[in-house]
């Protein structure tokens, strides 16, 4: 390690000492500087510093050594420089052993002027005798003013910011850190200051095109999410952004749309199971791990308890079983079916294994398995017959061409509720808690809300997380009308002693949400009182919403007759991808087209929105976003729903 740090040091001394010497500066970027404090520290533009820094498109880290042109450093200050001015010429006799070197030292001139106007000396070399005119200069001190890196800007009439730094090529800070002291809202007839660059590079505002400005800690992969948008689409969009990469106040141009969150919304659902187009026998393979090789069929209770050790026997069990009730419903309304089922052992080799003993040219769709190695190994196999596989629990497959990812993604949670809370305009105040653990999740929260206060859980004597913080770490935070409040936490203690309090401190003239980007099992525990989560009115993004006995589906009657227990949540997720599945393919050519056909399908507690990745396959971009009401959790109706 120690080799490392100093090679790494006379690396960056090589580097210093050869910027220094090519007429450059260096800066060591310290913690939390911007690229924009840095050109303004040293009167250059962030684009002076890019340029021979490329590595700092990505980010700046603490320490990293930059290199800054010096000849930008002092823009303020005239440059002399003296030049000669032809005022005549006078004739010259060559004597002997003169040549054009001595000739030129005598008078002071170049030789190249001299050749320049004694033309035949370009042919000819100097000789004796030779009559030449030599010509007369003039010294003339011309004072220059160096060009500046910026130039001034007069605004025009509904110019914001966002269009100034779209025209410039680039983001809304690097303009504010320009023109310090700008107001937040520009006024027509504005002088302020931009990159002094041609009118050719600059970039008109197309209103055929909406446009977008990048906020914190967006990747592509958000961008994504958000405006159902590749990677390779915002580039075609945007070229710098193959050189740049995204920044943050980027504003990028994307296809027109009523409102940003417009770009992934209209999706009306489809109810498949109205009717079947074809009476065509459909051939459906289900691939799970149910490592039948360990069960013993004789001993219930050594099954039982292979079923408590291992977990992928007890998730194939339930998954199976509300498939079991799906194709039973399917039978009902006169699917021709024929189902291929296989145990894959959760083995890498016994996949290999169904694969070359198995015919599947005839399959209309794989569902399984769950690991993604696996569904990546079957995937790859079928490719060549263009069969999709459907990933039914894992998060985290390989997107080839034709996978199918059913399960939508943890950013896609994160963002629904964090959007959610950011379109409520009736919100009076947003407060983050969260554990010590959970630091990096408050600073994210921190970002999206940048006044809302952070409290974090107290320490014991020991300097060890508590779990737990006192009234006046939250009361005094709190304001008059609606407070959100997120709590970020996998412990049922501290989520038991917040939301205790939070819900003594419920008034008629304050009212508190409770709020979480990842509901886990801490808010499930029995140490935790349903009654202060239902008061509270907990909010979070959930793959599936909690199917109500009430409504009129029969599929828990069902299953209750069938197997004699009420349905857990992998057997209703088990019965909504068999569905889903099949009536697809039952109603469509194929499960490729009825991504087009059908945008959006939902059954008992699943809802299915696939969109195709850019030269990949296909992932579920639909998540539902719940609340506790009334000791149930209950889908929320709003209208950032149908902007999602």
């Amino acid at each position: 390690m120690k080799q490392f740090f100093y090679l790494l040091a006379f690396i960056l001394t090589i580097g210093c000492a050869s910027a220094n010497a090519q007429n450059y500066k260096t800066h060591k970027v310290k913690a939390g500087e911007t690229i924009e404090e840095i050109a303004k520290l040293y009167n250059v533009t962030p684009f002076d510093i890019y340029t021979l820094n490329p590595d700092a498109k990505k980010g700046l880290k603490r320490n990293a050594v930059l290199i800054i042109p010096k000849s930008k450093i002092s823009t303020s200050t005239p440059q002399a420089a003296i030049t000669k001015e032809l005022s005549g010429f006078k004739e010259y006799k060559v004597k002997r052993k003169e040549t054009l070197y001595s000739i030129s030292k005598k008078f002071d001139i170049e030789q190249e002027d001299i050749k320049k106007h004694n033309p035949f000396l370009y042919a000819d070399n100097l000789r004796k005798g030779d009559r030449l005119k030599i010509p007369v200069y003039k010294r003339v001190l011309e004072v220059k003013e160096p060009e500046s890196t910026t130039q001034q800007y007069t605004v025009l009439p509904k110019e914001g910011k966002w269009r100034i730094a779209y025209k410039y090529g680039i983001t809304v800070a690097e303009l504010e850190a320009l023109n310090p002291g700008m107001a937040e809202v520009l006024n027509p007839g504005d002088k302020i200051n931009v990159p002094n660059i041609k009118a050719a590079d600059q970039k008109e505002v197309d209103n055929q095109y909406s446009y977008y400005e990048v906020l914190p800690k967006e990747g592509f992969y958000r961008l994504k999410l958000k405006l159902g948008l590749e990677q390779e689409e915002l580039e075609a969009l945007n070229p710098e952004l193959k050189e740049s990469g995204l920044k943050v106040g980027m504003v990028l141009k994307i296809p027109y749309s009523e409102g940003v969150d417009a770009a992934s919304s209209g999706l009306e659902e489809v109810n498949l199971g109205h009717s079947i187009n074809t009476r065509e026998t459909k051939r459906i393979a289900i691939m799970l791990p149910f490592k039948l090789n360990k069960i013993d069929i004789d001993s219930v209770a050594d099954t039982k308890a292979l079923m408590k050790k291992d977990p992928f026997l007890k998730m194939s069990m339930d998954f199976y079983s509300g498939a079991i009730v799906a194709l039973d419903s399917l039978e009902k309304m006169g699917a021709s079916l024929k189902i291929d089922v296989y145990d894959t052992k959760n083995l890498a080799s016994e996949v290999s294994s169904i694969l070359n003993d198995n015919d599947f040219e005839e399959v209309s769709a794989v569902i399984g398995p769950f690991m993604p190695n696996n569904v990546e190994r079957v995937a790859s196999e079928l490719r060549k017959h263009n069969i999709p596989v459907v990933s039914p629990i894992t998060k985290n497959v390989t997107l080839s061409e034709n996978v199918f990812q059913s399960r939508p993604s943890e950013d896609l949670l994160y963002d629904k509720i964090v959007n959610s809370i950011k379109q409520d305009d009736s919100i009076d105040q947003i407060i983050i808690i969260a554990d010590n653990d959970h630091v990096k999740v408050s600073d994210n929260l921190k970002r999206e809300f940048p006044s809302a206060p952070q409290v974090y859980s107290r320490k014991d004597k020991e300097g060890e997380e508590a779990y737990f913080i006192y009234d006046d770490d939250i009361l005094p935070k709190l304001k008059p009308g609606k407070n959100v409040v997120f709590l970020e936490t996998l412990s049922p203690g501290l989520v038991s002693n917040v939301s205790s309090k939070l819900n003594a401190f419920i008034t008629k003239e304050r009212q508190i949400i409770l709020v979480t980007t990842n509901m886990n099992d801490a808010f499930e525990d029995d140490e935790v009182s349903n009654y202060h989560l239902s008061n509270l009115q907990l909010e979070f993004a959930a793959i599936a919403k909690m199917y109500n006995e009430d409504d009129a589906n029969s599929f828990a009657k069902n299953y209750v007759n069938r197997f004699g227990v009420t349905p857990n949540k992998v057997a209703v997720r088990g019965f909504d991808i068999t569905m889903d599945v099949i009536l697809r393919v039952l109603n469509y050519e194929n499960l490729y087209e009825s991504v087009n056909q059908a945008p959006l399908t939902a059954y008992v507690e699943n809802k299915f929105a696939y969109k195709k990745k850019f030269m990949g396959g296909y992932y579920n971009n639909s998540v539902y976003l719940v609340k506790y009401q009334d000791l149930k959790i209950v889908e929320i109706q709003d209208t950032a729903e149908n902007q999602d």
